[in-house]
């Protein structure tokens, strides 16, 4: 587990690190209330100190991409789950112009992916850390040209935890399940259905392959956060691509400079 957030701090207290979260929630969502070894004030007061010089870098994002008219959206899933899969194939589907900043703790394999397909994408390598923060996106946007943009895609690392809790400076969320993880997933981690804006069921062409419910999945995204919008996919099926690539359009912060 990374040092710089709570998912170390059972183990390792005297480092203060802890989640906050994004998009002005309320940083009590978090276990710093939970956690018997974070009732301290010294090791609160640390903790806060750390996800405000977050929040007031990811604002300094979003400032960033709104200059430029540019929407971010901060793309957050279990390992495989198929966000680089879907941004490979995405430019099939829609006009908006579009760039990536991938977030993994080794290689540059997913970044190496998209640039074969014609998209800029710059990798940043975590090395132990399970998420992407505000500071690291903030130094990646500098190798990112942005004018010709419409949309920033922010693919966080593979984790269904830790990257819920920090605010990297986007504007939207959309967090991914694949058909094969399980219905279950979105009331095992509910922390990142909560924050989402999107919610895409992926890899819809396998669902007679498994026990998944869509109707049940949806009931408990629904139950967590009443405003989700909830789409079923497949890259396979071009059919299910045009309503995602709607809900982008529909969902930019500023007009993109040729109209849709």
């Amino acid at each position: 587990m990374c040092k710089d957030c709570g998912c170390s701090l059972t183990r390792h207290p005297d480092q203060g690190h802890s989640h906050g979260h994004s998009h002005g929630h309320h940083h009590g969502d978090t276990n710093l209330h939970t956690n018997p070894q974070l009732n301290d004030t010294k090791t609160l007061a640390v903790i806060h100190k750390i996800l405000d010089k977050n929040d007031i870098e990811a604002a300094h994002n979003r400032d960033h991409l709104a200059a430029h008219q540019v929407t971010g959206f901060n793309l957050m899933s279990s390992p495989g789950s198929g966000k680089t899969t879907l941004l490979e194939h995405l430019r099939d589907y829609s006009p908006l112009q579009y760039a990536v900043i991938e977030g993994d703790l080794e290689t540059s394999r997913d970044a190496d992916r998209l640039k074969a397909k014609g998209i800029e994408a710059f990798q940043i390598q975590t090395g132990s850390a399970c998420h992407l923060d505000a500071f690291m996106v903030h130094g990646a946007l500098h190798h990112v040209e942005l004018a010709p943009l419409d949309i920033l895609f922010v693919e966080n690392v593979g984790n269904l935890v830790c990257p819920a809790s920090y605010d990297v400076g986007t504007h939207k969320n959309i967090v991914l399940v694949s058909i094969p993880e399980g219905d279950d997933k979105v009331e095992k981690y509910p922390v990142m259905f909560r924050r989402a804006d999107l919610v895409l069921f992926t890899k819809c062409d396998l669902l007679p392959h498994f026990d998944f419910s869509i109707e049940q999945a949806s009931l408990a995204v629904k139950k967590l956060n009443p405003n989700a919008q909830i789409l079923c996919i497949s890259v396979k099926d071009p059919a299910s691509m045009a309503p995602l690539a709607q809900w982008l359009a529909a969902n930019l912060e500023t007009a993109p400079a040729g109209g849709i």
